[in-house]
C-alpha cells in the first residue's frame, strides 16, 4: 500500500463517488468576488479539492486526498488518455492558474495574487491523489465564521463553462445572504431583497470575469458572459435567474439579476413547481405591499407629490412605490444627511423644472438616474 493511501485512509480524505455528490464548497466571500486567472478546469479542480476540506477539522500540512476514479467521474472524463488529459491540466493549473485578492486597506487596496494549489503527488499504480493547498488561500476556506459563502459540489460539476462557474459562485453568494437574513433578521425589507435580485456594475462583472480587454463589442459580452452562463445554470443548477440592464445615458452601467430557488424533483433534477412558484410569487406581493406601504408614509413621497413628479393614480401601483421605498429614497436620505431636507427639495424643484426627460412609463427608474447624476457632484463639494 502507498505511503499516500496510508496517509489517506488515517485521515479520513478519501472520498466515495457518492460522498462527493453531497460535498460542499465553503468559501470566503472575498475569494468568491476574486478574479480568477484560471480555465474551467483548473477552477473546477480547486473547487473539488476545497470540497475535501473538512471545516470541522482542518487538514493537517494544508493536505487533502481524493480518489482519481472519482476526480475522473467528477470532470465526466472516460476516454483510454484522461491520464494525459489530468496530468496536463494539474501542470497547466500550477504554471499559470492563480487568484488575484483584492482587500480593502488604509487608504487604498492590497492585491494579492496567490496559485491555490502549488502541489498534487500521485502515482500510475495507485488511485489516490494528494491536494496540497498554498498556506496562503488557506484563510480564505477554513475557520470561517462571517462572510462566508457555501455551494454545492455537485452543481458546478455540471457547469461547462469558466464564467458559468465564476457566475454561479456570485449568485450563491448574494442568495446565501438573501437567505440567511429572512431568517434570522437583521436587515431592512428592501436590503434583504437586494440580496435576491442583486446588481453589479458592468465595470466590476468585467473585472470578476477577466474580461476588461475581451468582448469589446456588448453583444458579445452579454452573450458570452450571461446568456450562455445563465442557461447553463438554468438547466444544471438550483437557481432560476433572469437579469435585466440599467442604463447610465445611452450606456449599459450595470447588470441585476433575478434570482429564484428551485426545489428537487425525485430525479434529482431542479425544477420550479407550481405550489412553489404561487408560494413565492405570494412572498413577492406581501413584500411589495409592505414596501409601498413604506413609501406612501415617506416625507419624500409628499415631495413627489407637490413637485408633481408623482400622481395620485400612480400612488396606486405597489411596484411603482415599493421601486421608490428600494431603489430612491435611500439616495434621498443620502442627500438628506448632506444638505438637509431643503437640499432634497431644491434636488425635486429642478428635476421637476426638467419635466420633458421624464419618462412616464418608468417614473422610478428617472428618479433614480437623476439623483445617482447628482449625489456625486454634493459629495464632492462636501468634501472640498
Amino acid at each position: 500500500m502507498s505511503s499516500i493511501t496510508e496517509k489517506a485512509k488515517n485521515q479520513k480524505q478519501v472520498l466515495t463517488l457518492n460522498e462527493l455528490s453531497k460535498r460542499k464548497v465553503v468559501e470566503h466571500n472575498s475569494l468568491i468576488t476574486s478574479i480568477a486567472k484560471m480555465d474551467k478546469t483548473p477552477l473546477k479542480m480547486f473547487e473539488l479539492a476545497v470540497s475535501c476540506i473538512n471545516t470541522e477539522e482542518p487538514p493537517k500540512d494544508n493536505t487533502v486526498y481524493l480518489s482519481k476514479r472519482d476526480l475522473f467521474a467528477f470532470f465526466k472524463v472516460s476516454d483510454n488518455d484522461k491520464h494525459r488529459r489530468f496530468k496536463e491540466a494539474v501542470e497547466k493549473m500550477q504554471k499559470q492558474a492563480f487568484f488575484q485578492i483584492k482587500k480593502e486597506e488604509g487608504k487604498g487596496f492590497k492585491f494579492k495574487s496567490i496559485v491555490p494549489i502549488p502541489y498534487v503527488e500521485w502515482t500510475d499504480y495507485h488511485d489516490e491523489v494528494k491536494i496540497e493547498f498554498h498556506r496562503e488561500i488557506m484563510p480564505y476556506l477554513i475557520n470561517l465564521k462571517k462572510n462566508f459563502t457555501q455551494h454545492a459540489l455537485s452543481e458546478i460539476s455540471e457547469l461547462n463553462s469558466k464564467y458559468s462557474i465564476i457566475l454561479y459562485r456570485w449568485l450563491s453568494m448574494n442568495y446565501n445572504q438573501y437567505e440567511h437574513y429572512s431568517a434570522k433578521g437583521g436587515r431592512r425589507t428592501e436590503q434583504v431583497e437586494s440580496y435576491r435580485n442583486p446588481s453589479i456594475s458592468v465595470k466590476e462583472l468585467r473585472i470578476m470575469t477577466d474580461t476588461v480587454n475581451e468582448y469589446q463589442r456588448f453583444t458579445n459580452f452579454t452573450k458570452k458572459i450571461l446568456d450562455i452562463p445563465l442557461k447553463e445554470i438554468n438547466a444544471y443548477t438550483s437557481f432560476n435567474v433572469t437579469y435585466e440592464k440599467v442604463k447610465k445615458g445611452r450606456s449599459i452601467d450595470s447588470i441585476v439579476f433575478h434570482i429564484e430557488k428551485k426545489r428537487m424533483a425525485d430525479d434529482n433534477s431542479y425544477k420550479l413547481d407550481d405550489r412553489a412558484y404561487q408560494e413565492d410569487k405570494a412572498r413577492k406581493a406581501e413584500t411589495e405591499d409592505k414596501l409601498a406601504i413604506e413609501a406612501m408614509k415617506s416625507k419624500h413621497t409628499t415631495l413627489l407629490l407637490e413637485n408633481m413628479l408623482l400622481s395620485p393614480f400612480e400612488m396606486q401601483d405597489t411596484k411603482i412605490m415599493a421601486g421608490l421605498q428600494v431603489h430612491v429614497y435611500p439616495l434621498y436620505d443620502e442627500l438628506k444627511e448632506l444638505r438637509g431636507l431643503n437640499g432634497v427639495k431644491d434636488h425635486l424643484s429642478y428635476v421637476a423644472s426638467r419635466r420633458e426627460e421624464y419618462s412616464k412609463h418608468n417614473i422610478a427608474r428617472y428618479l433614480k438616474k437623476a439623483i445617482e447624476q447628482y449625489l456625486p457632484t454634493v459629495k464632492r463639494q462636501e468634501l472640498s
